[in-house]
């Protein structure tokens, strides 16, 4: 049996350069960086560390502009939230970060 190879990686390009902004920002911003940079090596070691969504629960955006099959919450220290897709393919897992908020916008989006 061969062993998938798992792989995290962001929607787009915009998406990862805020990521790495992060690294360089104020007190709150590096702490963020360092929040994602654990969960980003949680999931490279599970892929369902996070909490599935429920497809009923899931934003319309996601499906229109990523045409998502699965969604996933990771919960971040501080009440940030993760929000990714896991993308299945032969030998690969793909983790692709969708998005990162804080709760107030995270409620916002999934209309709690």
């Amino acid at each position: 049996m061969i062993k998938k190879q798992i792989y995290v990686v962001f929607v787009n390009p915009k998406l990862e350069k805020e990521f790495e902004e992060l690294k360089e920002g104020k007190f709150e911003g590096k702490k963020l960086f360092a929040y994602i940079s654990r969960a980003i090596e949680d999931l490279k070691h599970n892929p369902s560390s996070g909490v599935k969504i429920p497809k009923d629960l899931w934003p319309y955006e996601y499906i229109k502009e990523y045409h998502i099959s699965n969604l996933w919450k990771y919960d971040l220290p501080n009440a940030w939230r993760l929000i990714y897709t896991i993308q299945n393919e032969d030998v690969r897992i793909f983790n692709v970060i969708l998005e990162w908020f804080n709760h107030k916008d995270y409620e916002k989006r999934f209309g709690y």
